[in-house]
């Protein structure tokens, strides 16, 4: 149940990341992807916390607040880092259409965040 819960939230995040991206991309153009991409992800995750703790994840069970908020953050620097790489290796070298690697990298991403979070920051919880 907590990982369709997480879906759903991840749903959300990613609706956020998308459409902040797709902003981004219309103000900049594709040649900004990087940082609409890097803005995007940041703004999602932290929305994407913000849900978790009050719908999927206890927080403080193994962490303090302060601890708990660092390693999230950490969990998504390697998230993002997947994104950004599966976003070049997809669309700048391989060539694949933008949001079909975004969609690529964001499930990728995704994939990490839960199980990192699931296995380490929020074990027994919910």
């Amino acid at each position: 149940m907590k990982v369709v819960r997480y879906f759903v939230v991840g749903g959300a995040s990613a609706t956020v990341d998308f459409m902040l991206f797709a902003v981004l991309l219309f103000i900049f153009g594709k040649a900004a992807w990087f940082v609409a991409a890097l803005a995007s992800f940041i703004v999602a995750t932290a929305f994407n916390y913000l849900l978790s703790i009050r719908l999927v994840f206890s927080t403080g069970v193994r962490f303090t607040k302060r601890q708990e908020i660092i390693l999230v953050f950490l969990v998504s620097l390697v998230g993002l880092a997947l994104n950004q790489a599966a976003l070049w290796l997809l669309y700048q070298i391989a060539g694949w259409n933008i949001w079909i690697a975004k969609c690529t990298a964001t499930a990728t991403a995704f994939l990490w965040n839960f199980t990192a979070r699931n296995s380490f920051i929020f074990r027994g919880s919910k």
